[in-house]
Formats: C-alpha cells, structure tokens, sequence
C-alpha cells in the first residue's frame, strides 16, 4: 500500500528524474529485455533506437511522480496508455516483470547511496498503486470488447482481403474475419493492434484505421518503413488471401462531439486516420478544412478519393503541400514545409474551430506551435502521438 512517506520519497525523486529520467529507461528497457525477453513483442525496436521510446517512457514516469498526490490529474495520459496497452493485449502477468526491471534499474543507475531501500521500496509501492489502476481499467475494457456486437477478447484471425498500393511509400490491406462473422464498430481515428510471426519472432504492433468502421471488416494503411520488422513484412511477404491476428480497436484520438468547423491536417502517413475522420464529418455537414502536407506526388496517398469527396461535398475544402513537387504528379496547392502563414491562408476565418493533426514529429511540433500562435484554443486541438508528448512543446 502506498503511504504518505512513499508519497513524500518519490516526489523527492522529480529533480533527479528531470535530469536523467531517460538515461534511467534506457537502463530500463535493457534490463527487461535480458531478464525477460517474452515482452520483446510488445515493443517497436525501431522506437529503441531512436530514443523514441525512452522518451516517452521517461515523460510517463516524470508525470506520475509529480502528480502522485493528485492521480485524476493524470486522466488523459492514463487513458493514452491504456488504449495502447489494450491494443496490444497487455496482461497483469506482465506488470511484475516490468516493475522489477524498473526498481533493478533504479538501483543500478542511482547507485546504493541515492537508491537506498527506502527508495526503493517507495517506488515499489507507488508503481505497485499505478499497476493495479492500470490492469483494472484494461480489464473493464477486455471486458466490454468482448461482449460488444461484433467484439472478441484476445487475438482474433483475419484474411487479407485486398491489398492494393496506395502511393509509392504507403500499401492498404482489408483485413476480413476469418470466421465470416461481423466486427464491432470503431471510431474514426482509432486504431487496431496486429500479431505476426516475422523471420520467427513475435511482432505486435498498432495501425491506424483508414476507413470509416462498417461492421464486416478493417482497412489499414501501412507505410514501408525503412529496416521495419513488420511494414516490410506486411508490404513484401503478405498477399491477398494470408491470415493475420489482431486485437480489438482502440484509441482516444477521435472526432469530439461539436457544431464548430473542423481542420484536419496531416503529414505524410497521419493521413490515415484523418481520412476515416473525413468520412464521418462530411455527413455532419459541418465546414471541414483537409489540409495535407507530402514530401512530393509519389508518396501522396489518397489524392483521388479526396478530390472526388471535394467534388461531391461543398463543406470540404481541401489543400495540399509538396516540399518537393515532380513535374510528373500533379500539382500542389503550394510548395515548401507547413508554416503558421501558410496554416492562416488555409484555416477557416473563424478560430474557433476543432483541429486535428497527424504526422512526423517535427512536423505535428510545428503545427501545434502554428495554430496555438494562430488562436485556436488549445482545447480544441487534438493529436494522436506515439513519442514523449515533451517533444511537441
């Protein structure tokens, strides 16, 4: 049970996690991984190498420790890493190896003299308190999936129903349920977890879902990554008529109940869950501004369908930038990299707008800085990140 002296410990220990919080989880994840390689799955190893993970990891465990006395303060980021976990199908077996390798890491990293046992058995409590918020939330919502229309518990086996390429960077897969059965419904901006074995080895990772949710099957939209496990796996080996497992839908990365215009910007890939987002704000009737950003035509997904639901829709406007335009594709709205004065040409004239916004790091940065600069309220701006959200400030 976590005390009030555990409280006052791992508060004590905010100043020595803001200056190495990171070099802590890089520790982290190294120990786990040696001392439990069966949680290799769950982690995206091209995020270890670049820090991605650390990061984000280091970010969490900062804002636990600051708000230990305040835990509703930490709704939003407890209800991100639960649709995460849930998307990868995180069970309680799992919390007491993550737990020991993160007392072992502090005890190693802080040294004996600062990682005293009262420390450690602080952190062990407090951790202890987050696990067991953690597993009864992810199992409430096991729970409901379960016993959605259309819902299932754990992996589930799906056959490739179409794959088709989408752009040069980016392949679509419709994914159908091997048991021919309906599946539970989603909201746009969601996204699924997939099971694979690649070269051998587990690979569990999450994809945004492209289309609106329809009952019969999923549509994923898989950017090759360079020395990615499972998008080469997905673009180089699997075909139409292969079966993958996934988990149930997840996500808090979706549409807010509103009247105000809507603005959907995206970069590159993030395009996905904004188109499944287009789809169900075309039907409010509600202004929406599409605001897309590429490096050049070849790898812009999804032009067509979105010039055809222009042509169709007089709510929708949509835009597109190319940093580096080809004469062979044709032609952007404007040349360059999203700026705040090219973001104020294209938002609606009112700021009081919902916006939505998805894509590389330097970019979703970008546009945040841009539409807090131009106004928009800050509530009523919204992202889907996978990395330290400190990375955005």
């Amino acid at each position: 049970m976590l005390s009030q002296s555990h409280r006052a410990i791992v508060t004590a220990t905010v100043p020595i996690l803001e200056q190495g919080g990171e070099a802590l989880t890089r520790h982290f994840y190294r120990t786990l991984f040696q001392d439990y390689p069966e949680v290799l799955p769950f982690f995206n190893q091209a995020h270890q190498h670049s820090g991605d993970q650390q990061r984000a990891l280091a970010t969490s465990i900062l804002m636990y420790a600051k708000h230990i006395e305040k835990l509703e303060a930490l709704g939003p980021l407890v209800n991100t890493i639960v649709s995460k976990h849930v998307a990868l199908r995180i069970l309680p077996e799992h919390y007491p190896m993550v737990g020991a390798s993160l007392l072992k890491a502090i005890r190693e990293v802080l040294g004996a003299e600062a990682a005293t046992d009262a420390v450690l058995e602080a952190w062990g409590a407090a951790y202890g308190q987050l696990a067991e918020l953690l597993i009864g939330i992810e199992g409430q919502t096991y729970q409901a999936q379960a016993a959605a229309t259309g819902g299932w518990e754990g992996a589930r086996a799906f056959i490739v129903a179409q794959k088709r390429k989408e752009s040069a960077e980016i392949t679509t897969f419709v994914l159908r349920p091997a048991d021919g059965q309906p599946v539970m419904e989603f909201q746009p901006g969601q996204y699924i977890g997939i099971r694979a074995m690649v070269d051998g080895s587990e690979q569990r990772r999450q994809y945004s879902l492209s289309a609106e949710s329809n009952g019969r099957d999923y549509q994923i939209s898989v950017k090759r990554e360079p020395g990615g496990k499972m998008s080469g796996y997905l673009h180089e080996q699997v075909q139409e008529g292969d079966t993958v497992e996934l988990f149930p839908p997840s996500g808090n990365f979706t549409l807010a109940d509103s009247a105000r215009p809507i603005v959907l910007i995206s970069g590159g890939v993030g395009i996905t869950p904004t188109l499944a987002m287009l789809g169900k704000a075309l039907k409010s009737g509600r202004p929406i501004h599409f605001i897309h950003a590429a490096r050049n035509g070849a790898v812009h997904a999804f032009r067509d369908q979105v010039d055809q639901l222009a042509e169709r829709h007089a709510n929708l406007r949509r835009y597109y930038m190319y940093a580096e335009p080809q004469d062979a594709h044709p032609a952007p709205d404007a040349v360059g990299l999203i700026d705040s004065s090219q973001l104020a040409k294209w938002l609606p004239e009112t700021r009081d707008v919902d916006a939505y916004f998805l894509g590389p790091t330097p970019f979703m940065k970008t546009v945040k800085h841009a539409l807090r600069e131009l106004g928009v309220p800050e509530a009523q701006t919204h992202y889907e990140f996978f990395g330290p959200a400190a990375a955005l400030n």
